[in-house]
C-alpha cells in the first residue's frame, strides 16, 4: 500500500534531514519533488495543489521549534497535512442508533462490495453484534448465492426472499431484522460495469426506504482517477457517510484513496487488506500517514499480533528457549505459520519504522514469503517422529520429504541446516553469561 509514494517521499525528505536550514531554493525543490511523487501515485491535481499550498502556508507561518531542525519541522508539517488529507481521525462504523442499525453498501460491479459486506459482518460479529446479511443484487448471476455462501462461512444469518424486486427485498429484510432483534442489517446492492441512470435511481430509492445510518461507498484502491469520477457521481445521487477501499494490499499507488477522500469529503471507514474474510481493518489516518513517510505503524502491528497469533503457542516457545531447549521442526512450523497469519514478512516490515521498502531489497532469500511457504510444505511432508527428532533426517528420508513436498533435496538440506543453526543458538542461550551479555546489548541499543 502506497509503496511508490512512500519510496519517493522518503528519498525526498531524507535530503532534508541533515540540513541546518531551509532556503527558498531547497524548499522549492522539495515541494517540486513532493508534487512529482503525488502525480506518480495518481493523485488528482486539485488535491495536489491544495496539499502543497497548505504545506507552504504552514511552514511560512510557523516558528521553528527549538528541538527540531528546519528540515525536521517541515517533515512534521507534511505528516500533519497527510493526516488532514486522509481524514484527521479514525471514524468507526456508526451503530449508535436503536437496533437494527442499517448499513447500505454501494459502488460499481467488481470492486468487492459483496466480499466487503461479509468482511464487515464478520468484524461486527467479533464485536458481539448480531448481524443479518442480505443482497438486493438481482442482476448479477449468482450474486445472492455468493453472499449466502459467505454468510454461512462466517456463521452469520442471511435473509433470502422470493421477490425479484430489490426494493421489496430490502423492505422484507428490514422488517425481519426488526422483528428478530438483530443489532445490524448489512444490505449489499447491485453494481454495474458503468454508471447508468437505472442503477443510480435504484440505489437512491433503497436509501430513501431504509434510511440507513451508514451508506458506504466501496471503491477499488487500484482504479486511480476512475474511482474519483465514480465517487463523485454517487455523491450527487445519494448521501455517502463513509468510504471502504478494497485491494489495498495490492500494488496500489494510493492516489485513489487520497483523492476520493478529498473530493467526497467523507471519512474512510475501512480498508480491505487481503482476500481472507478477516482481512479488513479500521482506517487510521495518523498510522497510514506515518507509513507513507516510512515511520512505520507499530500500533497496527501490535493489534495484529494480539488478534492473529496464538499467545499460548508463543509462551510455550519462549519457555522452551529460556530453558535452553532446542527448537525442533514442530516449533519452527508454528513460527512460520504465525508469520503467515500476519500477512507475511513484507506486511510485517511495512509496519516497522524505516523498514517499509526493505522487502524488495532483502538479500537473504530465506526471508522471502515464497521461501517460507516452501519451508512449511517441507516440514508438513515430514512424519511426526522426524519433526520431533531432526537428527534422524538422513539421505533417504530427505529424498522422500523432498518428493512429498514437491521441492528439491537442496531446499530440504537448506532447511535442516537452518534448524541446526537454531539449535546451536539455543545452546548458547542456555549459557547465563551469554544471556546476560545479550540483555545488556539490547538495553544499550534501545
Amino acid at each position: 500500500m502506497f509503496d511508490s509514494l512512500s519510496s519517493r517521499l522518503s528519498l525526498t525528505l531524507k535530503k532534508l534531514q541533515g540540513q541546518a536550514r531551509l532556503t527558498p531554493e531547497n524548499m522549492k525543490e522539495t515541494l517540486r519533488e513532493i508534487r512529482r511523487a503525488l502525480l506518480e501515485a495518481d493523485v488528482g491535481l486539485p488535491v495536489i495543489k491544495s496539499f502543497l499550498t497548505n504545506i507552504e502556508n504552514q511552514y511560512e507561518g510557523q516558528e521553528v521549534a527549538q528541538k527540531l531542525s528546519p528540515g525536521q519541522q517541515l517533515i512534521k508539517i507534511i505528516q500533519q497535512e497527510l493526516i488532514n488529507l486522509l481524514g484527521e481521525k479514525q471514524e468507526p462504523i456508526n451503530l449508535s442508533i436503536e437496533p437494527p442499525a442499517l448499513i447500505l453498501l454501494s459502488g460499481l460491479q467488481g470492486v468487492g462490495k459483496t466480499t466487503s459486506a461479509a468482511k464487515l459482518a464478520k468484524k461486527l460479529k467479533e464485536q458481539k453484534k448480531r448481524v443479518l446479511l442480505t443482497s438486493c443484487d438481482v442482476y448479477r448471476p449468482a450474486a445472492i448465492e455468493q453472499l449466502k455462501i459467505l454468510a454461512k462461512q462466517i456463521d452469520v444469518e442471511f435473509f433470502s426472499s422470493d421477490s425479484k424486486e430489490p426494493i421489496e427485498i430490502a423492505k422484507q429484510a428490514k422488517q425481519y431484522a426488526t422483528q428478530y432483534l438483530f443489532d445490524a442489517l448489512i444490505v449489499d446492492t447491485a453494481g454495474r460495469l458503468n454508471i447508468d441512470e437505472q442503477m443510480m435511481t435504484e440505489i437512491s430509492k433503497l436509501q430513501q426506504l431504509l434510511s440507513p445510518i451508514e451508506t458506504l461507498f466501496v471503491a477499488d484502491s487500484q482504479q486511480g482517477q476512475d474511482a474519483v469520477n465514480v465517487a463523485e457521481a454517487f455523491a450527487k445521487k445519494i448521501t455517502i457517510t463513509g468510504l471502504v477501499f478494497t485491494k489495498v494490499d495490492g500494488d496500489s499507488r494510493g492516489g485513489a484513496i487520497l483523492s476520493v477522500r478529498h473530493i467526497v469529503g467523507q471519512p474512510i471507514k475501512l480498508i480491505s487488506v487481503g482476500e481472507k474474510l478477516e482481512d479488513i481493518q479500521d482506517f487510521h489516518p495518523d498510522r497510514i500517514a506515518s507509513r507513507i513517510l516510512g515511520m512505520g505503524d507499530m500500533l497496527s502491528l501490535i493489534e495484529e499480533l494480539e488478534q492473529k497469533t496464538s499467545t499460548e503457542k508463543a509462551t510455550k516457545t519462549v519457555k522452551k528457549i529460556n530453558k535452553g531447549g532446542a527448537l525442533n521442526f514442530n516449533d519452527l512450523l508454528t513460527q512460520l505459520q504465525e508469520i503467515g497469519k500476519m500477512g507475511g514478512i513484507q506486511s510485517m516490515l511495512d509496519k516497522l519504522p524505516g523498514m517499509g521498502n526493505l522487502g524488495a531489497q532483502m538479500a537473504n532469500p530465506s526471508m522471502d514469503d515464497k521461501a517460507i511457504k516452501r519451508q512449511i510444505a517441507i516440514i508438513q511432508s515430514m512424519t511426526p517422529k522426524e519433526r520431533a527428532n531432526p537428527e534422524i533426517l538422513k539421505g533417504s528420508r530427505r529424498r522422500r520429504i523432498a518428493a512429498g513436498a514437491g521441492q528439491s533435496v537442496q531446499n530440504v538440506n537448506q532447511l535442516i541446516k537452518q534448524q541446526k543453526e537454531m539449535k546451536g543458538m539455543m545452546k548458547r542461550f542456555k549459557n547465563k553469561n551469554f544471556r546476560r551479555q545479550m540483555g545488556s546489548l539490547m538495553q544499550n541499543k534501545f
